[in-house]
């Protein structure tokens, strides 16, 4: 029934990295954003609204598309016969941190509605923990896709 997904597999697969490098290049920046922007903006300022200018952007324009286009090619390549190993560790590890890595999005995403309102409470270092949090949930997913245990 979807054995048309296999014809299309190179592209599903290039346009999956694709997706996932161009949404992580954001799941990293916007958290350094975030610490630049607590510890050196002052609210209300120009410089404030410049800030939240550059990270509404990086979320809407870049992230959320990158994100969607991340699980539609990976969701194909998922359906793709012949492709995930169902009895494997792997493809579970895989997709349990990328549903982590959407839970991040989200939490980015309302972390930026609280600088809009002005209600951020959370530090610069706060973020800067925070943003090692992709990082680990990427090398869990590149060793699963990789070395698939």
């Amino acid at each position: 029934m979807l054995d048309w997904l296999s014809g299309f597999y190179v592209w599903s697969k290039s346009l999956h990295v694709i997706a996932v490098i161009t949404w992580m290049a954001g799941l990293f920046y916007l958290p350094r954003l975030f610490v630049y922007h607590v510890e050196q903006v002052e609210p209300g300022s120009t410089t404030d609204v410049m800030f939240q200018t550059m990270e509404r952007r990086l979320l809407k324009a870049i992230m959320n598309p990158s994100m969607i286009a991340a699980w539609l090619f990976g969701l194909m390549l998922v359906f793709t016969p012949g492709i995930v190993d169902w009895t494997a560790v792997w493809p579970y590890a895989k997709g349990a941190s990328v549903v982590l890595m959407t839970w991040f999005h989200m939490w980015l995403a309302a972390r930026r509605k609280e600088f809009v309102a002005g209600t951020n409470a959370l530090p610069g270092k706060r973020y800067r923990m925070m943003n090692e949090f992709p990082t680990i949930l990427m090398l869990v997913i590149v060793f699963a896709v990789i070395v698939k245990f």
